[in-house]
């Protein structure tokens, strides 16, 4: 056992023997993590959640706070708000440096080492830049409320350049704001923003017309959301033409600069804002349980969620490889839930002594949003549709709200969503 400090509770090897409380080690507090702990808190149990932040964010959220239209608060509640007083389950904000499945323990930093009879490792994923670090800093990508922030800020500040330019010598260098990858999170991004530009901030600025800004969708495939039904992939790409967004495809990003992107053949667009939505990663914790991963260091697991040769240990969410019908179940938030729910099952079944269950991925559908009133869904149940436009919106909202954590929050966003915040002043648009 590596050498360190134990914190609070102190196992042998687990066994569970002689009446001894089994201890669940739940790294990562996003929707897997979460809803196993929920699903854990009251029983036999002692629970510990680790996470490098001591509060949950609602990531399908991110989007509209970096383009201002819902603050970070909004979106984000703290892990231990979410447990009732007197509960089970304790709350550590840590980050993982070492896992020991032989031994059974997980070191943080500061060389905390807790032992665990159960590990639900949820850490989720991080943006990829296809072997090329250095593009962060030119094009960061939306996976944290900091990185929410760092793109409000510029997009704040590449129309204040434009603004004081403009009032200095009654020009401006060109408005470009480009969006890389047409996923969902790209395609979001590029919406909104042209959304505020054209819409919201028009009459915010005396030198400077931000509708006369342009901003660009690139994708390096032929067409975008590719893992929506090709109708709805051309009504979104449709949806955010009308917004003013251009869509380009089999743009493939060879090199990004500082104001520029580098596209395959040589094309060079200019940039005065870039943001990074092109590829996932997954999390640097799943090499550390030394088992068979995937080429993105995604972890291999059974129909019960196990890495091979460890039942003891549940991976959930973006950081799980998990087969059903000859088709990978995609990294988004329903099936981190389902997971959750299944791993914290499986345990609830040990402790019970009855047999343990596959698990089964219940896809109810995707949905995309676009802009205000605009989106597109895929439904799958309780019916099977494809929705655009107004109604797939309501439906995105209704959804989104549910899961949102937290009747503030749900009453906060519901009433700010009539417009975004303006950039300079804070008032609504």
């Amino acid at each position: 056992m590596a050498q360190g400090k134990h914190s609070g509770f102190v196992h042998t090897v687990p066994g569970m023997t002689g009446g001894r409380i089994p201890r669940v080690l739940i790294l990562g507090a996003g929707f897997a993590g979460l809803t196993a702990a929920k699903a854990l808190e009251w029983l036999a149990l002692e629970v510990t959640i680790v996470d490098r932040q001591n509060h949950h964010t609602f990531q399908p959220l991110l989007y509209q706070v970096a383009l201002s239209v819902l603050a970070p608060n909004d979106i984000a509640i703290p892990i231990r708000a979410t447990m009732p007083y007197g509960t089970n389950v304790e709350v550590l904000m840590e980050e993982v440096v070492g896992v020991d499945t032989d031994e059974k323990n997980v070191t943080l930093g500061g060389d905390t080492i807790l032992p665990y009879d159960y590990l639900i490792v949820a850490t989720g994923s991080t943006s990829s830049y296809f072997g090329h670090p250095e593009w962060e800093q030119f094009a960061p990508s939306l996976k944290t409320i900091e990185d929410s922030l760092e793109i409000r800020r510029r997009v704040l500040l590449a129309f204040e350049l434009a603004e004081r330019q403009a009032a200095e010598t009654g020009s401006h260098a060109p408005l470009d704001f480009v969006v890389i990858g047409g996923g969902p999170t790209g395609v979001e991004l590029a919406g909104a923003i042209a959304e505020i530009a054209k819409y919201f901030l028009k009459h915010d600025f005396i030198h400077l017309n931000p509708r006369k800004s342009r901003v660009l969708l690139l994708e390096g495939g032929p067409r975008i959301l590719k893992a929506y039904p090709e109708d709805l992939s051309r009504e979104a790409e449709q949806q955010l033409k009308e917004l003013g967004v251009e869509v380009r495809t089999g743009m493939m990003v060879e090199d990004l600069g500082p104001g520029f992107v580098k596209v395959k053949g040589g094309e060079r667009i200019s940039a005065a804002v870039m943001v990074w939505a092109a590829g996932v990663g997954a999390s640097e914790v799943g090499a550390m349980l030394n088992v068979d991963m995937d080429r993105r260091k995604r972890v291999r697991v059974n129909k019960l969620l196990n890495p091979a040769e460890h039942p003891e240990i549940f991976v959930c969410g973006d950081l799980a490889v998990v087969e059903q019908d000859d088709h990978e179940i995609p990294g988004v938030a329903q099936a981190a839930i389902q997971m959750g729910k299944h791993a914290a099952l499986m345990i609830q079944q040990d402790l019970r002594g009855e047999d343990r269950q596959e698990f089964r991925y219940f896809d109810k559908g995707d949905m995309a949003t676009i802009g205000r009133y605009r989106a597109i869904a895929d439904v799958k149940w309780p019916f099977k549709e494809h929705v655009s436009g107004l109604p797939a919106w309501m439906m995105w909202l209704v959804v989104h709200l549910a899961f949102l954590i937290g009747f503030r929050n749900r009453l906060v966003v519901l009433m700010q969503w009539d417009g975004p915040t303006c950039f300079s002043c804070g008032a609504r648009g």
